[in-house]
């Protein structure tokens, strides 16, 4: 990640908190140890709830040299046309997953993204944020 960036505008900021207040509601409800369509599919009922628009499963189209591939990549959530939300119920996480919210970001030339683990004790523990 670039040092020095400009801030996130205020509507950003306010779409973060709602994202982070939907996964806490989610995980003190559910708790740790369920599928990851389970928690996907609750999130998103919780996006609706704070007025929050979002895609599940979304396509994400590769580019390469000069031609558009379809079987490219999956968003699981985009809320607002804006945020990436990468979800995972799983014991460890893997370096892996935070690179690939990274490449969604850059190749949808989007700034904010979330990875959020909801297989943890503390849904604090399960939530990393990511600007680019």
């Amino acid at each position: 990640m670039k040092e020095n960036l400009e801030p996130l505008s205020e509507k950003d900021e306010v779409i973060a908190t709602k994202i982070v207040d939907a996964a806490y509601t989610v995980h003190s409800q559910l708790g740790p140890g369920l599928l990851e369509k389970i928690y996907e599919v609750c999130f998103c009922h919780e996006l609706a709830k704070r007025g929050l628009n979002y895609k599940r499963q979304v396509d994400l189209p590769i580019v390469y040299d000069g031609l558009s591939f379809d079987e490219g990549l999956r968003l699981d959530v985009l809320v607002e046309d804006t945020v990436i939300c990468e979800l995972k119920a799983v014991d460890e996480m893997n370096p892996v997953w935070e690179a690939q919210v990274l490449s969604h970001l850059k190749l949808t030339k989007k700034r904010l993204g979330f990875l959020i683990n909801f297989n943890v004790p503390a849904i604090k523990k399960g939530i990393r944020r990511y600007i680019l």
